[in-house]
């Protein structure tokens, strides 16, 4: 019954879209409100619309209506799930260690160069990698990927400037994912443009009452 659910499919003008799309990126967007939350609950609950949309971006082996291989973006599932195990983790012990999953924090200056030379390089060599497996769109792709995995790991780590890499990643995705035809996808970056601009204010806020705090004790 719920395979069934998942792989049925209804129409966006004229356009088939998957069940799986939708409750996939649903999960990924109480992830996202979870992580403004900075509640450890959010991991979990990323993972399994991870789970859901690599199946859904691997159109070619799983016969999705639009039957397009986006590697940089099932790949980057994967990674979510990585990283998020990582993240759950930390935010665990972080929890136990002060009674907060995370203390947001702007990044250092070493942090900062070590996330622009990723970003750089990483786009450079997955836009390669994608583009030998032939990945739809490769030059997007591979900086979806990349500022994904950046904007993820700052979260671990309690980087404020994950919320603005974010950002970035949703300009480029937006109209990737318009051309090759998966609708709710690019209708869901367009809410967490909206929804980062937010959490991003959030986390700035508790930032500077947490230094305030700190400067007056």
């Amino acid at each position: 019954m719920l395979i069934d659910l998942l792989d049925a499919e209804f129409s966006v003008f004229g356009h088939p879209v998957l069940w799986r799309e939708v409750v996939g990126n649903g999960f990924g967007l109480l992830s996202a409100i979870g992580g403004m939350r900075r509640v450890v609950w959010a991991w979990p609950v990323g993972i399994i619309g991870n789970a859901l949309l690599f199946t859904v971006f691997l159109g070619g082996v799983f016969h999705t209506p639009q039957a397009l291989d986006l590697y940089g973006q099932a790949g980057r599932q994967l990674m979510f799930i990585a990283v998020s195990v990582y993240g759950l983790v930390r935010w665990m012990r972080d929890s136990k260690r002060s009674g907060a999953a995370v203390l947001p924090r702007w990044g250092t200056a070493r942090e900062r160069t070590a996330m622009l030379v990723v970003a750089v390089v990483g786009t450079v060599v997955f836009a390669q990698l994608f583009g030998y497996l032939g990945s739809f769109g490769k030059w997007a792709d591979a900086w979806i990927f990349t500022g994904s995995m950046l904007a993820t790991f700052g979260m671990a780590r309690g980087l404020t400037e994950f919320w603005l890499i974010w950002i970035a990643v949703d300009v480029v995705g937006v109209p990737l994912l318009i051309v090759a035809g998966f609708y709710p996808s690019a209708a869901l970056y367009v809410v967490y443009a909206a929804f980062v601009a937010w959490g991003f204010a959030v986390w700035l806020r508790i930032q500077n009452k947490y230094i305030g705090q700190k400067m007056a004790s």
